[in-house]
């Protein structure tokens, strides 16, 4: 079978990521790029490695008959729009999270989807992270019983020493300290708590320190979920904080707790409470899209493709849900009053 063609749509800081991990999925091919920035096809086969189109634009990638698959890494703003056009072309799309910058843009994605032949993979690439694998098989082992609270924080610093920080400091641009980045963590607690959120509450908050003064919207805050079974969550989403990347994760079960890497189960003999099991795994501790686990991500994204089968983990419904839950949370911290999830529906 002939390997499905790629072309990676924008060319920023996480399009390198995307370009080494389809290098190495098996059955695609990395057929071109699409950039406003002009690019030699010397300096692409030195960069990469192997010869790649540039295409003028766009619409010239949508046109093609050849492409199979756009993977869009462009600005937040330019998402919504460059999906639709994509599905429409009859493309199969991975994009970067966040899908759109409104609810009313993701709605219009998940309908379109839906009606149509094209698969869409969503880039909350975390949840095919050794962490986070490691997360749901403790969790259906039954190593912590009946979950009833969790949080997922996403301390981050991206501050003027980040290429996007000229887009992503604007409202229009990076919308919210969820929309930026937070949405991973609460993306990893819906994950791990597998129950519609009901309700949330959130607050917002900025750090005065003057690197983060170009902010045009609170990029630090903490929003509660109330879970459809009675489970409870918390996420901070801290996109300006001064310390070490940090993704912290913390379950509470029946039967026992897991914290990042370690775990207290009351299912496992010889264990004390008073000392915790470190599990080996690798972490998600590095804010570095090079980093991030892209390649499991998107060999299994070619394989749904080639295999007509849904997306795992994040396919629309999956992703679309969790960008329901923070704009949810949005509102809330816009409103200053608890959200319900039917309100957005």
């Amino acid at each position: 079978m002939k390997d499905l063609q790629a072309v990676i749509i924008g060319m920023g800081w996480v399009s390198d990521a995307h370009i080494a991990a389809f290098q190495h999925v098996a059955g695609v091919k990395v057929a071109g790029i699409c950039s406003r920035r002009r690019f030699s096809a010397d300096a692409l086969q030195k960069q990469y490695g192997q010869p790649l189109k540039a295409f003028p634009d766009y619409h010239a990638v949508l046109a093609d008959p050849s492409v199979d698959i756009v993977s869009i890494c462009t600005e937040n703003a330019a998402h919504a729009e460059q999906v639709l056009q994509a599905i429409a072309a009859g493309k199969h799309v991975y994009v970067e999270k966040p899908i759109a910058l409104c609810f009313a843009d993701a709605r219009k994605i998940r309908d379109a989807a839906a009606a149509s032949r094209v698969k869409v993979c969503v880039g909350f690439e975390c949840r095919f992270s050794m962490q986070l694998q490691m997360m749901r098989s403790v969790i259906d082992k039954g190593l912590l019983g009946r979950l009833y609270f969790g949080e997922a924080d996403y301390y981050h610093g991206i501050g003027p020493w980040y290429g996007q920080f000229r887009w992503s400091a604007a409202k229009a641009g990076g919308g919210s300290a969820l929309l930026s980045g937070g949405c991973h963590a609460l993306d990893a607690l819906l994950f791990a708590m597998d129950e519609p959120v009901e309700e949330v509450s959130s607050y917002s908050t900025k750090n005065p320190n003057a690197c983060y003064a170009p902010y045009e919207f609170n990029p630090c805050s903490v929003s509660l979920l109330k879970f459809a079974g009675g489970k409870l969550g918390k996420v901070t989403a801290a996109i300006d904080a001064l310390m070490p990347y940090y993704f912290h994760i913390h379950l509470l079960g029946s039967q026992g707790s897991l914290l990042d890497n370690k775990l207290y189960s009351e299912a496992l003999k010889g264990g004390t409470k008073e000392r915790w099991s470190v599990m080996g795994t690798s972490l998600l501790d590095s804010g570095e899209v090079l980093d991030h686990p892209y390649f499991p991500q998107m060999q299994a994204f070619a394989d749904c493709i080639v295999n007509n089968k849904p997306m795992p983990l994040t396919g629309i419904e999956a992703a679309y849900e969790t960008h329901r839950v923070v704009y949810a949370c949005d509102l809330s911290a816009q409103l200053g009053r608890p959200v319900r999830l039917s309100e957005l529906a």
